[in-house]
């Protein structure tokens, strides 16, 4: 069965971005569903996978990182507004019996992702 699970690292500090609201959404033509949302633990990571066994489906998908408050809360002297607030990471799904890791990389001024595992 397959799952979909992230995680969320800090590089500014070297830290994982603990207590960041993530949300998942299926897109399908100019539908966007909302399947599940979480926050980060103190390791950066949502308790329970995003979407697990039979939820996970063939289809692109998306998760929001609200990574405002995060940001604003480890560096005062962001600009207002600061330039992240909400990363959107946008991937597709081709195996559903697959593990999906969708871990974000942040800092106030940039953000990378791939596919982890």
């Amino acid at each position: 069965m397959g799952r979909l699970t992230t995680h969320i690292l800090d590089t500014a500090s070297g830290c994982p971005a603990a207590g960041v609201p993530v949300e998942l959404f299926a897109l399908s033509g100019n539908q966007r569903i909302r399947l599940s949302g979480a926050s980060t633990n103190a390791d950066g990571r949502c308790d329970e996978p995003l979407l697990d066994g039979e939820g996970v489906q063939v289809g692109v998908y998306e998760i929001l990182f609200h990574v405002g408050e995060y940001l604003r809360a480890r560096d005062a002297d962001l600009p207002s507004p600061a330039f992240l607030d909400v990363v959107p990471v946008r991937f597709g799904v081709a195996s559903p019996d697959e593990h999906y890791h969708v871990p974000l990389l942040i800092s106030p001024y940039g953000y990378s992702t791939y596919r982890g595992s």
